[in-house]
């Protein structure tokens, strides 16, 4: 027996140097796993693009929880013998990273990023993002992700910036990307536009106002943007209001004066909710600028880029929307217009990295259209033939609807569905300085769009980068080497299997849909399982105000990485939240531990125990032993099935009751006297069964402990692999 054995289970002294050999093996790269004759060169393929962090600080424990999945499921298909990749990466995140910046250098400095310039910022952007990134891959390998480093890929590299400028040239050429005047989530605060999933909603106590105006009474809290109001707007079958017709105009006293008000007639009116009428404010809400497009009403501005009212509001001109408020009421009060007010809590819009209120404007922004058709010229996706003619919106429900895409969770199919049939063309402009600069340049009126400045002076390029999430939409095969056409590329794409978070599903998942139909005509991906977040046990989101988070290598460092995977993976359902308790991670480390000691009693006890067939079974096996080997085999199986069928919650929690509660509690102790005895045939077959058992065990236990696991099964006296992690998976 090793020498190690003699001392308790160290995971800091284990962990670093074996992840280290690790990858001095080259194992985590198929090629190499071939080139080595681990894995046969026609062995079926199996591909993972990992969801790249964002370059912004370090990773929290709900990244350790989506490494620790996705490796639980990289090397499971790695040890079943298929040529298994897990493509690294990170995002460049260009907001957030620039925001995380422009505040360190505000409070250090007290400058602006228009203070530093374009160029300086960038500079110092892209070296703060180069130390995270630094920092984020140390923490990536602390977990064990078994990632072909290889192929590593940054969002901002030159790789992705050619493809990048090549989806947009695509794209621009199809006649899916325009620029034009359309409503967006503006950050007053940031002064860019923001996508949906950067908006947190915070609960705010209002009062809810019911005006005067005209012969109707409408609703409103925020009667700041009502100015420029000269729509009233009623459902046509509303037979309160079946005297009034379409298009017809009457006079009202209003704030600063008598206006010509027109009726306008929509089907998306909310008969119930308020009165039933409403006026429309198309420059500053999503809902009303839609029903402006769709009746070809004038759209006037009432609050500017700063959250400030324009000339338009009269004497309000110039005030904040908080400060101007109750003086715009008050004044409507004076001249009668206020018929009740009631308290009202409601949602309001905030900017995540900035905490700015909301204030959607139209803008000239870069936009793609989703709605336009477009001819598909190569398509392997089923339910779409090459050569159709389709919208980008049908490509992504016929993606999953006909199965290119298995999205195996019922609910979040659902909510897929509903949110592209409800989807509105993607802006994909943003006014900061760092990110993936537009790919159009233009002089005079001239433009020019390519993926290289054009030759000639006079040529200024647009100064908005690209929504971060145009570049991440490319991730599954911009890391394969798109636009070239790459070995990897034809080997690996589509990707096998996806894990994010729900809080992307719609923002992330969608558009790689979206890219990889357009560009490839293919889906990104067979199959996404959408994993849910961890949460304090309490249930709550991790968060700053509650000073509650969880630093991951606090967790390794005190139990190590393989007790941390297990407290996150055992127990949940993938979609579920996770509920950390770091009581749970104590007690797996307890369990390396028990797994420890259970190596150490059989190879203690089997040292003279010749070579065995650790296949199956042995020659010379008692009629006892073959049934607790029978059992194995069940578990075996139960393991592999939940395993393929992504419970790697219930496969771990199977496989560590198996080990603590029946090889350890039972089969161990039933031993003890077989092998202190004289049946010499009897202990031989206990012995043999003993490590077939412990094979058995570290095999079924190392997707999800792989750092203990493998340091047993280089003490093995029977190996079929050099590494535990390449190992063939029991049959």
């Amino acid at each position: 027996m090793p020498e190690k054995f003699l001392q308790p289970y160290d995971p800091a002294a284990t962990e670093s140097r074996l992840y280290a050999e690790w990858e001095a093996s080259g194992l985590f790269n198929p090629d190499e796993c071939v080139r080595q004759g681990v894995t046969p060169a026609e062995a079926p393929t199996y591909s993972v693009t990992l969801p790249p962090p964002n370059v912004n600080g370090v990773l929290h424990v709900g990244h350790a929880y989506e490494d620790s999945l996705q490796d639980a499921v990289v090397r499971y298909h790695r040890m079943k013998g298929e040529r298994t990749v897990w493509v690294p990466g990170t995002d460049s995140a260009a907001i957030a990273t620039q925001s995380r910046v422009e505040k360190n250098i505000q409070k250090e400095e007290g400058k602006s990023r228009h203070d530093l310039g374009r160029e300086e910022l960038v500079r110092r952007v892209a070296a703060f993002a180069k130390e995270s990134e630094g920092t984020i891959l140390a923490q990536v390998r602390r977990m064990g992700a078994s990632l072909d480093w290889s192929r590593y890929a940054y969002t901002l590299d030159e790789e992705r910036v050619q493809a990048v400028a090549e989806a947009f040239k695509r794209m621009y050429d199809s006649g899916l990307i325009y620029r034009g005047h359309r409503i967006v989530n503006w950050d007053p605060k940031g002064q860019t536009t923001i996508s949906d999933d950067e908006i947190v909603y915070q609960e705010e106590k209002a009062v809810f106002y019911y005006l005067k105006y005209g012969p109707f009474t409408i609703g409103t809290a925020r009667p700041e943007t009502k100015f420029g109001d000269k729509y009233v707007v009623m459902h046509p079958a509303d037979m309160r209001y079946a005297e009034w017709k379409d298009g017809q105009t009457i006079e009202l006293e209003w704030i600063n004066g008598p206006i010509t008000a027109t009726i306008v007639k929509d089907e998306s009116i909310d008969m119930e909710f308020g009165t039933g009428v409403m006026t429309i404010t198309p420059w500053h809400s999503m809902v009303d600028f839609d029903i402006a497009e769709r009746h070809e009403l004038d759209k006037e501005q009432i609050i500017n880029e700063y959250g400030k009212l324009l000339p338009i509001a009269g004497e309000f001109e110039g005030m904040k929307i908080t400060e101007a408020r109750e003086k715009i009421v008050e004044k409507l009060r004076a001249k009668g217009l206020v018929v009740k007010e009631e308290p009202y809590v409601h949602n309001i819009a905030t900017a995540e990295r900035t905490g700015g209120i909301i204030e959607p404007q139209i803008k000239l922004q870069w936009f793609v259209d989703v709605t336009k058709p477009f001819v598909i010229a190569h398509s392997e996706i089923p339910g779409i033939e090459s050569g159709s003619s389709l919208t980008l919106k049908e490509l992504m429900l016929a993606a999953v609807k006909h199965g290119g895409v298995t999205m195996p969770q019922e609910g979040f199919k659902k909510a897929y569905f509903h949110w592209i049939e409800n989807l509105r063309d993607w802006c994909i402009s943003r006014q900061i300085w760092f990110g993936h600069r537009i790919p159009v340049w233009y002089k005079d009126e001239e433009i020019f769009i390519g993926t290289e400045a054009p030759t000639g002076d006079g040529w200024a390029q647009d100064p908005d980068v690209l929504d971060t999430w145009f570049s991440s939409a490319l991730w599954t095969f911009s890391t394969l080497g798109w636009p070239r056409q790459t070995n990897d590329l034809a080997t690996f794409h589509p990707t096998s299997f996806m894990s994010p978070a729900y809080e992307i599903l719609n923002l992330w998942v969608s558009r790689m849909i979206l890219m990889s139909g357009f560009h490839l005509g293919q889906v990104p991906f067979k199959t996404v399982m959408i994993h849910g977040l961890v949460r304090d046990k309490q249930g709550r989101k991790f968060s700053k105000s509650l000073n509650n988070g969880i630093d991951p290598l606090d967790m390794i460092n005190k139990y190590g990485a393989d007790a941390l995977r297990m407290g996150l993976l055992v127990g949940t359902a993938i979609g579920n939240d996770v509920s950390f308790d770091e009581s749970r991670v104590k007690g797996y480390k307890h369990f390396a531990n028990k797994l420890w000691n259970i190596a150490r009693f059989i190879l203690e006890n089997t040292a003279n125990t010749p070579e065995i067939n650790i296949g199956r079974t042995t020659s010379n096996m008692t009629e006892g032993d073959e049934a607790i080997l029978a059992a194995c085999d069940a578990l075996t199986k139960d393991v592999t099935l939940d395993m393929e069928e992504f419970r790697m919650y219930m496969a771990a929690e199977k496989i560590y009751h198996y080990a603590w509660h029946e090889l350890a509690d039972k089969i161990l102790e039933e031993s003890k006297p077989i092998l202190a005895g004289t049946d010499e045939i009897a202990k031989q077959s206990r012995a043999s069964l003993l490590l077939l058992l412990l094979t058995r065990t570290l095999k079924l236990l190392h997707p999800f402990m792989p750092f203990v696991t493998e340091e047993i099964y280089q003490s093995m006296p029977t190996k079929d692999a050099n590494y535990l992690m390449v190992a063939k998976w029991p049959v």
